[in-house]
């Protein structure tokens, strides 16, 4: 089964929407249904169901108005609030003057917190506050008086209207952190694939050709110093910051703002020639025998221990698995010296698969791998650790000065939900 990416937004204040759209629907119908069981005490009941068959197709007809805040316009806003304050006034020309003073319903009822809700959920607490007042002040109006009813019913409104206002803008500014985040960690994780591929070839390369250049010494060690100058500006270019990946400005903000911040998933597909089907999650189908790929790393000064039976792995896993078994290698023939042997053990446990390089150089030095990171040297932090992590795994280093280093690597055979499985896959 095959994978591919698709893009999602994940938006916090969408499910608010979609409540507001039940609540106008239901509210309508609470207020019809309210009329209907007390319609032969209104003074006019014509005026109230000329109102209530208005509210009807108005709430219906603007249903995609309420799905989200880009069909949400001001406009609307207002026609929706008009409705809302003209049937409070109404009230008055409908129902009996007693029953008002007596403090019965108007004739939107509670339908009329629908359209504050709506200045809040698209303009937050300050439209929320301004919806409410010009709610207040038309029911203290048809009311001809500030009573407590009155008085407690429009506080409630507004009060809970500027929260929803509060809570929505909080949201927004946390969906643009999450969106920012998004892109800083899809960025980092970019750089550093492209910092192992390069370790792994462009920098050896450079770094053997300063080597050999040196040693050979005239013309070629002309060669070997432009080499190494390459090898240490490349260096510094891959070690250095985000500002070449990191996307500039606030325009991508902007509309994760309003959107939902970006998301990446994997959906499964049924095509089987797609190159990005043997990946770390499709399991045993597709898996590969590691012992296969470390095999071609054995030779006069490395021994590989391997159990007799397969070791199966997902091929991304397998594939990055001896990438990073490569890379120890590679630093144990850099640093130890070519006439350094190395081991290579595999051990197939029940739920994990450890792969331990030892070798009898001399040991890394304490502080060294923080000052090599630092001097852009990414290979244990890049083409082993990186790579490790991103599969699940984990990387120990273990090196004792005059007693040789051992790089433990534990990979689990079922993937790990790992960021990428949570909430985006990144592309390879």
């Amino acid at each position: 089964m095959a994978k591919r990416e698709r893009v999602m937004r994940m938006s916090v204040e969408q499910p608010l929407w979609r409540a507001l759209t039940g609540y106008r629907i239901l509210t309508m119908v609470y207020a019809i249904g309210l009329f209907a069981s007390t319609n032969d005490k209104f003074a006019r009941p014509w005026v109230a169901v000329a109102y209530y068959a208005v509210l009807a197709v108005w709430t219906l007809a603007t249903i995609p108005r309420v799905a989200n805040a880009a069909n949400c316009t001001k406009g609307f806003l207002a026609a929706d609030l008009t409705v809302a304050l003209a049937g409070i006034l109404l009230t008055r020309v409908a129902d009996a003057p007693e029953r008002i003073d007596a403090g019965g319903p108007t004739l939107p009822s509670i339908w009329t917190a629908g359209a504050v809700l709506a200045f809040a959920i698209k303009g937050g607490w300050r439209w929320a506050a301004f919806a409410s007042t010009l709610v207040a002040g038309v029911n203290i109006a048809e009311r001809g008086a500030p009573t407590r009813d009155t008085v407690h019913n429009v506080l409630l409104v507004c009060i809970a209207s500027i929260a929803i206002g509060y809570v929505v803008e909080v949201a927004r500014a946390s969906e643009r952190t999450l969106a920012r985040a998004l892109e800083i960690e899809a960025a980092t994780r970019e750089r550093e694939r492209l910092a192992r591929d390069i370790h792994d070839s462009v920098l050896q390369v450079l770094a053997m050709v300063q080597r050999r250049g040196t040693a050979l010494g005239g013309e070629a060690a002309e060669l070997g110093r432009m080499a190494g100058e390459q090898e240490v500006a490349l260096r510094t270019l891959v070690s250095g910051g985000l500002g070449g990946i990191l996307p500039r400005g606030g325009s991508r903000v902007s509309e994760d703002a309003v959107q939902g911040a970006v998301v990446r998933a994997v959906e499964e597909t049924d095509d089987p020639h797609d190159p990005d089907a043997l990946d770390a999650s499709d399991g045993a189908a597709h898996a590969v025998d590691l012992r296969a790929l470390l095999a071609s790393y054995a030779g006069s000064k490395v021994t590989l221990s391997e159990p007799g039976a397969p070791v199966r792995l997902a091929p991304l896993t397998a594939r990055e698995l001896t990438a990073a078994v490569g890379a120890a290698l590679d630093n144990v023939r850099r640093h130890a010296g070519e006439s350094a042997r190395a081991w290579i053990l595999v051990e197939d446990e029940p739920d994990e698969v450890i792969v331990t390089v030892r070798d009898d150089g001399p040991g890394i030095p304490e502080g060294r791998l923080a000052q090599a990171e630092g001097e852009g040297r990414l290979g244990v932090a890049l083409s082993i650790r990186g790579r490790l992590r991103d599969i699940g795994g984990t990387a120990d280093l273990i090196s004792v000065p005059g007693q040789g280093t051992e790089v433990e690597l534990k990979v689990p055979k079922a993937p790990k939900p790992s960021m990428d499985s949570r909430g985006k896959a990144e592309k390879r």
